[in-house]
């Protein structure tokens, strides 16, 4: 755990402070008059689950919870302080605001329901209040597998070990995707319950053949040439996203302060959308990944759309992801409605609605530069490729629209159309279907193109 306190208002000295409990306290000073009242918010994030950014890393980095915060002391004399608590996944959040110690959490969709069923069950109810990241056709999850392996398609892992985090979205991904695919996800594979840090080492040791995991890992092993995708969660079409649980005590007790988070939140959002590349610089430099990958899931054509509002599509895909936890024994019944309360962000946050997501464009991040460069179409990107002192180039599945790098993709000439797609078993779909159609390699594509 990676926790760092930030003091928002001046406090008198240590010594002359009485101690402070984690929900409030106050002490007197030298001249025998009280001091001011201090308030601790702990908020549980998982830093490298970059697209919840805008509850956790970025809007860490950006201090706006904290200049929320302070406006907020200066009116009603109290001194509020942060504690951020840094987590791999959502299940210990969960553990730490069932047992009171954390106040508001971001976490994935299943984890979140998992979160609503142990809140009631311990008395600590939860409420699911903004969102941070979504997919709408699922692709913030993805199974991968090492390079060069033999495992070509969902198919090929009957019998293999297949690494994932039971009960995280992932998890999820790689449940649905087997059984569409026939593959019975109980018996079929070795299914190996592992944190994402930990399976990403099985893939490289050759100890699991397969993994599937959440936003970044996917992108990261791929980018570091460690390995392939396998599986594009969005030829699921369902509904993936990350979103801000918060203790039901904690609102009726400090629903100034929810306010004042989900104010933050849609200003680190705003932060996100309007400057992409500094976003995810920022976000690369407090998690020590790499800005191309940070960029991949969160950019401007990422993976990840950021809007905190709770859409209805996202309502609808938590209940359809209850029968796949049932069925893993991780809870009973849940009810979504009583646990989604869009009311304090309509409360708090009065700006205009985001506009709804364009059509993904490929992008080209050349070297040095602030900004990234569009395209109407892959050929156009890998002509400006051609030769260029290229950071990161991005073009988008051709029939998911998932973002992926353009060296990693699996290209596919098609006359005088180029294509491009996440994992070879769409691509070979894809050749399958069209005559005349074949793959080919990326410096291939760049070369076709010119």
């Amino acid at each position: 755990m990676n926790s760092r306190t930030l003091l928002l208002r001046p406090l008198l000295p240590l010594g002359l402070l009485l101690p402070l409990t984690a929900a409030c306290g106050a002490a007197a000073g030298a001249d025998g008059e009280a001091a001011p009242k201090t308030v601790t918010v702990t908020v549980g994030y998982q830093s490298k689950t970059i697209n919840t950014v805008t509850a956790g890393t970025l809007l860490r980095s950006l201090g706006y919870f904290e200049e929320e915060l302070e406006a907020r002391g200066k009116k009603d004399g109290t001194s509020y302080k942060v504690e951020w608590q840094d987590y791999a996944t959502g299940a210990p959040i969960t553990a730490q605001m069932t047992a009171g110690k954390i106040d508001i959490g971001s976490m994935g969709d299943f984890p979140l329901l998992i979160n609503a069923v142990r809140g009631k069950e311990l008395k600590q109810p939860t409420r699911l209040v903004a969102v941070t990241g979504y997919n709408l056709r699922g692709g913030l999850n993805t199974v991968v597998t090492a390079p060069g392996s033999a495992v070509r398609s969902l198919a090929d892992l009957r019998g293999k070990r297949v690494s994932t985090s039971v009960g995280s979205a992932a998890d999820g991904t790689l449940v649905r995707a087997l059984q569409r695919a026939g593959i019975d996800p109980d018996k079929d594979i070795q299914k190996l319950n592992q944190q994402p840090s930990v399976g990403a080492s099985a893939l490289t040791a050759g100890s699991a053949e397969a993994l599937s995991q959440f936003v970044a890992w996917p992108g990261q092993l791929a980018f570091e040439g460690r390995a392939t995708a396998l599986y594009d969660g969005a030829e699921l079409n369902l509904p993936t996203f990350h979103g801000v649980t918060v203790r039901e005590k904690f609102v009726k007790e400090r629903a100034g302060v929810l306010d004042d988070f989900l104010r933050a939140q849609r200003r680190a959002t705003d932060y996100l959308r309007e400057q992409p590349v500094a976003a995810a610089e920022s976000v690369a430099k407090e998690t020590g990944l790499p800005a191309e990958v940070v960029y991949l899931y969160n950019g401007a054509n990422g993976i990840a759309t950021f809007d905190p509002e709770i859409r209805p599509e996202l309502v609808a895909a938590l209940k359809e992801d209850v029968p796949v936890l049932k069925s893993a024994a991780l809870v009973g019944d849940v009810d979504v409605d009583a646990f989604v309360d869009p009311e304090p962000l309509k409360r708090a946050v009065q700006a205009p609605a985001y506009p709804k997501a364009a059509a993904v464009k490929p992008e080209l991040w050349l070297k040095g530069q602030p900004t990234t460069l569009s395209f109407d179409s892959p050929k156009e990107l890998l002509k400006a490729a051609k030769g260029a002192d290229v950071r990161a180039a991005y073009v988008p599945d051709a029939l998911t629209g998932t973002l992926w790098f353009a060296d990693k993709a699996v290209w596919v000439a098609d006359g005088a159309e180029l294509s491009a797609f996440v994992t070879p078993a769409s691509a070979q779909r894809y050749v399958d279907g069209h005559p005349g159609a074949r793959t080919i390699r990326y410096a291939d594509a760049v070369g076709l193109a010119s």
